[in-house]
């Protein structure tokens, strides 16, 4: 008989069950007591059934369908108004969400948006205001607007700001764009962008689209920018770099204002990926760092909900240098006190705009919630933000890198995510193995496999919102399936049992997806 590890695991304590899914018997439902199986819509009614009585159409009625008339079934399946609620409701509760438990979703923060925000969101003035109404009745949205980037100024350091871009990678565009046009507007044709290895994807994905050549900055074996690398790649054709600070690793850049100093001289701009804000929010102001365009995630430094498509909200700042170039429209104040969106150049404009970024003026919903967000925190609550949310990386660092491979660990304290590798697993047994292990204890998987530059990476970011008990939970959670993962435990590799769905071919699953349901052979 093995002996109990630190969680209690053994090796011959493997899931195992009678029908091979879950422990107990199989049920004939399908169902698990209050865990309850869910087929399809379309396996439910019947198309031929409707759960609405409509009345047919007079005789006479005038047909406006121009010729468009359907002449077959449509095909949808017919329920009663407690089938529809109970198949939503069910499959509501295969969901694994942020009011039920920890997201260690690193990189990508998934933290508790606080309910004061959704209230807020939901009031009649902002939830059902159209975008095309007149400003005079629309004074408090863009009050918000306008106190909102405020308030990004004020935080950043940065005396510009474009609050239009719809996402993250909207607004790196929207950087990059003016970078274009300050260096077009002085004749000046450089081609191309460095972007450092571990940089956000998006990063040289965007430089690309926006018409540049991209070229690779290593890291040092600390994790960080190499700085005599960089230097030595400046030149008259390099436009920008795009830095992540805190970078993907984790870690801040303690060489940024040495490589904006040395990037200015070689008349460069510099961009700085502020996915990772939430670290630093009150304790860095970007802009002393000589950042000329960085965007803010709302969606992740202010608590804006993140996920399932969107919607996201991208703000972007912008230095001096910058600040004339940036789009349009953006919200200015009367003498009077009122508020006005400029949208053509020829009006007050501060200078040549690259155009516009989106039809209208930004996430208004976002808007609303990351402004509460500031407002009910304060400034000195925003700077426990940041350092909560660092306390609690480094807390999950030092209670796992006994077990795991962490490979900055020693390049002193993390910001606000933890990265481990998948050094000494054994049996074959991967990163991913763990993750669909950590699936069966709970809790939705860390990011994983990224950054790039760690092999079987694992990026675990806890956010500020998570007390001590909930991450000693998760930790433990962590320790038990790590070590299984360094024990050869091959049950691993057909985890997750527990879960609504058991492993799936996700490379097929991507490359041919099912994307419409076909009536099955009764024969």
């Amino acid at each position: 008989m093995n002996a109990p590890n630190k969680s209690g695991w053994k090796p011959e304590m493997a899931a195992t069950s009678e029908d091979g899914l879950h422990n107990g018997p199989a049920t004939t439902t399908g169902n698990r007591a209050l865990m309850l199986e869910e087929p399809l819509l379309f396996e439910i009614g019947h198309a031929d059934e409707t759960g609405v009585d409509l009345p047919e159409p007079a005789a006479d009625a005038a047909n406006r369908l121009g010729g468009f008339d359907r002449d077959t079934s449509i095909g949808l399946k017919g329920l009663h108004e407690p089938e529809a609620v109970r198949h939503y409701t069910r499959l509501s509760r295969q969901n694994y969400g942020i009011d039920l438990g920890l997201f260690p979703l690193g990189s990508c923060t998934m933290k508790h948006n606080p309910r004061l925000n959704e209230k807020v969101a939901r009031m009649p003035g902002f939830a059902d205001l159209h975008p095309m109404a007149p400003q005079s009745t629309a004074q408090g949205a863009l009050q918000v607007i306008h106190e909102l980037g405020e308030w990004l100024k004020t935080l950043t350091g940065m005396p510009g700001v474009a609050m239009s871009p719809k996402a993250g990678a909207h607004g790196e565009l929207c950087g990059i764009l003016a970078i274009r046009a300050a260096l077009e507007a002085r004749g000046d044709a450089r081609k191309v962008v460095l972007c450092p290895e571990s940089a956000h994807g998006t990063n040289p994905a965007t430089a690309a689209f926006a018409g540049y050549e991209v070229e690779d900055i290593p890291a040092t074996d600390e994790g960080r920018v190499d700085f005599e690398a960089l230097k030595a790649r400046l030149g008259p054709d390099i436009a920008a770099v795009m830095i992540t600070n805190p970078n993907t690793c984790g870690l801040f850049e303690r060489d940024f204002k040495k490589i904006a100093d040395a990037v200015h001289e070689a008349g460069g701009f510099v961009y700085c990926d502020g996915a990772n804000f939430n670290a630093i929010v009150g304790r860095v102001r970007p802009g002393d760092l000589g950042v000329d365009a960085m965007h803010i995630n709302l969606h992740k430094t202010f608590s804006t909900p993140h996920g399932g498509g969107g919607p996201g909200s991208g703000p972007v700042v912008f230095s001096d240098a910058l600040a004339p170039f940036a789009p349009l429209p953006f919200v200015k104040q009367e003498d009077d006190g009122t508020y006005y969106l400029v949208e053509e150049e020829s009006r007050e404009h501060r200078g040549p705009s690259f155009g516009r970024m989106t039809a209208f003026h930004g996430q208004m919903g976002m808007f609303t919630r990351a402004l509460t967000y500031m407002l009910s925190h304060g400034a000195d609550g925003l700077k426990q933000v940041s350092e909560d949310a660092v306390l609690n990386a480094n807390y999950v660092l030092r209670s796992l890198e006994d077990l795991l491979h962490a490979p900055y660990a020693d390049s002193g304290p993390c910001m606000h995510e933890a990265l481990f590798g998948d050094a000494g697993f054994e049996n074959g047994l991967s990163t991913l193995d763990l993750a669909k292990g950590l699936i069966d204890e709970g809790y939705h998987p860390m990011t994983v496999y990224f950054p790039l530059v760690v092999h079987g990476a694992m990026l675990v970011e806890p956010t500020e919102t998570e007390s001590k008990a909930a991450l000693d939970q998760f930790i433990t959670a962590f320790r038990s399936v790590a070590e299984r993962a360094k024990a050869g435990d091959e049950g691993l590799k057909q985890a997750p049992y527990y879960a609504p769905r058991r492993r799936l071919d996700e490379t097929l699953a991507a490359r041919k997806p099912v994307l419409a349901w076909t009536e099955p052979d009764r024969d």
